[in-house]
């Protein structure tokens, strides 16, 4: 098949390939917009790269989750508005994706989360929970809000409720464990 273009017009820019990497899915709704103090909200805690993900992630969704609009699916206004809640390298990360590749929240999820929490992260705070115990001189309630801290900064840990509660448990100096048995009136676990 033979190009008939022009010398002028093959040296042209192309017009192609300036697609986001994020998708949104078509609004048909009547008087939507995104209005800029929301806009503005989103921007006030920007990630760039080197802040906790999940932290993001987090704030990200309080905010969204105070626009409503009957017409439009809040996972469509939380695809409009994650771009805006980027800055440097988290930004430059975003640009880098392929155009059109990602469809929905929950992919935008799982890739901003594996660029900026990679499995070997999740390894990592694991190995802390599962090797957890109290400090010497360490009060019960700042160990209880120490394991709570690992747990939250790697909130997709994999463990059951019964498991966390059984290694908080056994990681407990023998006083602190007493204790909690008293305060169950009997062994805590059981």
């Amino acid at each position: 098949m033979a190009d008939n273009r022009t010398m002028a017009q093959m040296l042209q820019a192309p017009i192609e390939g300036y697609e986001d990497a994020i998708v949104v899915p078509p609004i048909n709704a009547n008087n939507f917009e995104l209005k800029q103090p929301l806009i503005n909200l989103v921007q006030s805690n920007k990630f760039t790269g080197r802040q906790d993900p999940h932290n993001h992630l987090r704030f990200f969704n309080k905010v969204t989750s105070t626009f409503r609009h009957p017409e439009v699916p809040n996972t469509s206004v939380k695809l409009l508005l994650f771009p805006f809640s980027l800055d440097g390298e988290a930004r430059d990360w975003l640009d880098k994706e392929p155009p059109r590749s990602i469809l929905t929240w929950d992919d935008l999820v799982s890739k901003f989360i594996n660029q900026y929490f990679p499995p070997s992260k999740t390894t990592y705070y694991r190995n802390e929970i599962i090797t957890f115990y109290q400090k010497p001189n360490e009060a019960f309630n700042e160990a209880w809000e120490r394991f709570k801290g690992l747990l939250r900064q790697c909130p997709h840990h994999g463990f059951s409720e019964l498991h966390q509660l059984d290694t908080f448990y056994n990681s407990l100096n023998s006083n602190d464990q007493d204790a909690l048995d008293s305060a169950a009136g009997g062994n805590f676990l059981d």
